[in-house]
């Protein structure tokens, strides 16, 4: 491999080895079991919401200044090695989630040290796309490291439902073998042991990213002490120069809407699978397989497309998907699909809800890869690092407007399907303001004024 081909498989590692946080932990595995722990669907949505929902606002409070100090030090790597450990930290605290003798302040401590340590992560590597290959390539890039971390959490996934996770009917797993390592079902160690699967496998795959990814420090470049100092006043520049850039203004506040609302879907889909139509968590698990199947393909065709039509194009189609899907997902019930009553023991309540995972996972895996290649598009040359700032600043800022407003309609309506509303209002809002965005507002600038010259 040439130094550019293994510093870019270098860098696509850290999709492979975090994605297991957000689809075991996040979406398929934990959550669900969050209402076998609470005893109540409607309870752990709310509970989950709010836990989700305040380490969002500690991601926000936090992840501008970290950026801006980061920035002007130049010590990212660092920055990923302390996130890296939290994440580690988190993930291994889940264990200790036995049920009728747990804490719950404790496991969701655990789960939001983990969650904000993962996020922070992202931020980071994130910024160092750009340096990667030219922005013709971006799209492809960003694509294919979306693919690539899909299929690491399917493969986490279907070692833990194969290996580890027992089918309650049968006592075996799903490929019909005893759990590894003796776990006791009894005490729910068969599902508590997502927790440390999730830690070891990112320990273990981080490796080639830390052996392979470099990122030097420029020139000019400060201590963390006086970058510390720094950067409020220098965030507050950044700011106070957005409205003179409309193009990044309408991106950022688009972006964090429908991000924000994608989380939201990604974060509450197992338990509303568990809490409405009544799923086993093995059930949860295949439908988290189809999902991720459809999302590294689709994150990966979306790169080519990105390259090919624009990565506005791609987000556009995506977030008209992913409105469909939501409003889809509220005509589904144990009772009736789409207004159509069906059988209590009918089975198309169950097809209704795959075929709609499968829809969330194609256009969500597309839809992430091409906002990356969008915000690069976007930024300034030789201010790239400040705008991925910028953009895990309004990534987080909301990140905690899903969770909270799903947790909230939850608990005054009652109703798990009401309760994910407000997912499809964030998802409209995104896609109207997208009409202000601009592919390419930086090189369409630079022609002008070479005209004007």
């Amino acid at each position: 491999m040439t130094p550019e081909q293994k510093r870019i498989r270098g860098w696509m590692f850290f999709d492979w080895a975090s994605q297991p946080y957000s689809t075991l932990l996040l979406t398929f595995i934990f959550a669900p079991y969050m209402s076998d722990l609470l005893g109540s669907g409607t309870a752990a949505q709310t509970v989950w919401g709010y836990g989700v929902g305040l380490a969002g606002i500690v991601i926000a409070l936090a992840s501008p200044f970290l950026g801006a100090i980061a920035d002007r030090s130049g010590r990212r790597m660092g920055f990923v090695v302390l996130f890296s450990a939290m994440y580690v930290v988190g993930a291994w605290g889940l264990w200790w989630a036995k049920p009728g003798d747990f804490s719950l302040i404790l496991v969701m401590l655990s789960f939001a040290v983990g969650l904000i340590g993962m996020e922070f992560a992202t931020s980071f590597t994130n910024a160092l796309l750009p340096g990667l290959t030219g922005r013709d390539k971006m799209g492809r890039v960003s694509g294919a490291g979306w693919a690539f971390g899909y299929v690491g959490g399917l493969v986490s996934l279907v070692i833990m439902i194969a290996l580890l996770q027992i089918n309650p009917k049968t006592g075996h797993t799903l490929i019909g073998l005893p759990p590894l390592f003796g776990l006791d079902p009894a005490t729910r160690e068969d599902t508590r042991i997502v927790g440390p699967l999730t830690a070891v496998w990112y320990v273990l795959f981080m490796v080639p990213f830390f052996l392979w990814v470099r990122d030097p420090r420029p020139e000019g470049s400060v201590s963390i002490r006086q970058a510390g100092r720094e950067a409020w006043p220098r965030l507050r520049e950044t700011l106070r120069s957005l409205p003179k850039r409309r193009s990044l203004m309408m991106f950022l506040i688009a972006s964090m809407l429908y991000r924000d609302a994608l989380n939201g879907v990604y974060t509450f889909g197992g338990i509303f699978a568990r809490g409405v139509l009544g799923w086993s968590i093995l059930q949860i698990a295949v439908f988290g397989i189809l999902g991720t199947v459809t999302g590294a393909i689709f994150a990966w065709a979306g790169g080519k497309a990105d390259d090919r039509f624009g990565p506005k194009t791609v987000i556009a189609i995506c977030l008209l998907v992913l409105c469909g899907v939501v409003a889809g997902i509220m005509g589904i019930s144990r009772t009736a699909v789409w207004g159509h009553a069906v059988a209590a023991d009918s089975v198309l309540p169950d097809i209704a809800f795959y075929l709609m995972g499968g829809l969330i996972g194609a256009a969500g895996g597309a839809l992430q890869a091409a906002s990356r290649t969008l915000m690069a598009h976007q930024s300034e040359p030789g201010r790239m690092t400040e705008s991925f700032g910028l953009y895990a600043l309004t990534g987080k800022a909301t990140a905690f407007l899903a969770p909270l407003s799903i947790a909230i309609v939850t608990h005054l309506s009652a109703s798990q399907s009401a309760g994910i509303a407000p997912v499809l209002v964030l998802f409209g809002l995104g896609l109207v303001l997208m009409l202000w965005v601009k592919t390419n507002p930086v090189r369409g600038a630079e022609t002008e004024e070479r005209a004007e010259a």
